[in-house]
């Protein structure tokens, strides 16, 4: 029985955009729904204090401002005092400058392909030093490294190329029968506690002095909402606290629900403290760009107007056709991935909404149809490198961004590998600076 449930929580992780860090609203139900099928009305809960439902602004780790954290999904109201407080830190990184924002989605191993992304496009030499950098689940992990810039290539090769991540799926048997999870979470933990240093964060502490702005969603199971950290703020408290909160927002942020445990954050409100628990942020927002009232509002997000977007998905928009077996586990499977893709899909439709209302130049890369891979919880050294390297050969062959709506429609790109069984990039002809200045020529 525990093999079967192995390869079914497994199989259900398995196609396109989301895997072991880019979960989606179904795949939070349908994890633990699968699990106490198959376990036969095993699932228990282990005891927990109730968490008051209090307003954020109310509630904080202790020790940190209320600045640290808010809501993805604000009244209009919430949304003005939250554009107060960065806006003026926005223009300040700017200084008259468009404004260079990147969002990371999740895709459990297709992080690997953000990496080597970034890493490729260093290498491009025309990789921008970001004033936003967002990321949620997979590009939670990476977004602290893409933030500080090319000098930080090293630690983000050794992250997403094959080896750091080799024991991440260490199945967790009583956990799936009286805990929280299939697999254990301490794995996880120590690596992206290997690599949230304290050199780490005193220079995310000094970018944000300038005004830069790193975020990570993740999403609070007792509101069911997403939340939305400044890491920053949490990087220029310093200490060790600031080190926990920072690794545990992250860790947080790249638990899928019912295969890694969620994270228990103590927060303090009107002299009480208590434990929130947070998961994985692509629950709620597969992608961190334009979040509730956000998405709608016309004329409120002046600093952003006339920047460039970049947005690095790190799984795949569209799934292959294929006949689906008449059994639960293939249905279930199909489901999931149907509900993720869509909502992936749907958050790059916000943003090229986003985008245009506010005069933004929005440039989207994917890993395409014609890349194969056997899953996004295939965490094999050799599947993670193959797909770093291509995020590299792709970047620096000027290769990665094509036009939103063809992303979004799935045309005048290609379908199938090249002649020598390769992979084609997500952009059929060079499509960055490199390439404008040789057409102007």
């Amino acid at each position: 029985m525990h093999a079967r449930l192995h390869e079914t929580v497994k199989s259900l992780a398995r196609p396109r955009v989301g895997g072991f860090t880019g979960a989606r609203p179904l795949l939070a139900t349908l994890c633990p729904s699968v699990l106490c099928v198959v376990l036969a009305t095993a699932c228990t809960s282990l005891p927990r204090e109730d968490a008051p439902l209090v307003p954020y602004a109310d509630a904080v780790p202790p020790g940190f401002p209320n600045t640290v954290r808010w809501t993805g999904e604000p009244t209009r109201r919430e949304f003005k005092l939250q554009l107060a407080s960065v806006g003026d830190r926005i223009q300040k990184a700017a200084n008259g400058s468009p404004v260079d924002f990147l969002a990371l989605s999740g895709g459990g191993v297709g992080g690997s392909f953000g990496a080597g992304v970034l890493v490729g496009w260093s290498r491009l030499g025309t990789r921008p030093q970001f004033h936003i950098v967002t990321g949620v689940s997979a590009g939670a992990l990476i977004a602290p490294l893409a933030f500080l810039g090319p000098g930080w290539d090293r630690q983000l090769t050794e992250a997403f190329s094959g080896t750091a991540a080799v024991a991440l799926l260490q199945s967790h048997w009583l956990g799936a029968l009286f805990g929280a999870s299939v697999f254990q979470g301490g794995p996880l933990r120590e690596l992206v506690d290997r690599f949230v240093t304290d050199d780490l964060l005193q220079a995310v502490a000094a970018e944000t002095e300038k005004g830069r702005l790193l975020l990570v969603a993740t999403t609070d199971l007792d509101r069911q909402r997403v939340v939305i950290w400044n890491m920053g703020v949490i990087a220029a408290h310093g200490g060790e606290d600031a080190r926990k909160l920072f690794r545990d927002v992250l860790i947080a942020s790249a638990s899928v629900p019912g295969v890694f445990p969620p994270v228990l954050i103590r927060v303090e409100a009107s002299g009480n403290t208590f434990e929130e628990m947070h998961v994985d942020g692509s629950t709620t927002a597969p992608l961190l760009v334009a979040t509730g009232i956000v998405a709608i509002l016309p004329d409120e997000l002046e600093p952003l107007r006339g920047g460039n977007m970049y947005v690095v998905v790190n799984g795949k928009l569209r799934a292959v056709e294929e006949t689906t077996p008449v059994n639960t586990v293939s249905i279930l499977k199909r489901s999931v991935v149907a509900a993720l893709e869509s909502n992936t899909r749907h958050a790059v439709e916000l943003a090229y909404s986003f985008a245009q209302r506010n005069e933004m130049k929005l440039k989207v890369t994917e890993i395409p149809n014609n890349y194969a891979f056997r899953g996004l919880l295939d965490l094999g050294p050799s599947t993670m490198k193959a797909l770093f390297e291509y995020g590299v050969r792709c970047a620096t062959e000027d290769r990665l961004w094509a036009d939103p709506l063809d992303v979004l429609d799935d045309v005048a790109r290609p379908s199938t590998a090249s002649p020598d069984g390769a992979a084609q990039c997500p952009a059929p002809i060079a499509s960055g600076p490199k390439a404008q200045v040789e057409q102007a020529r």
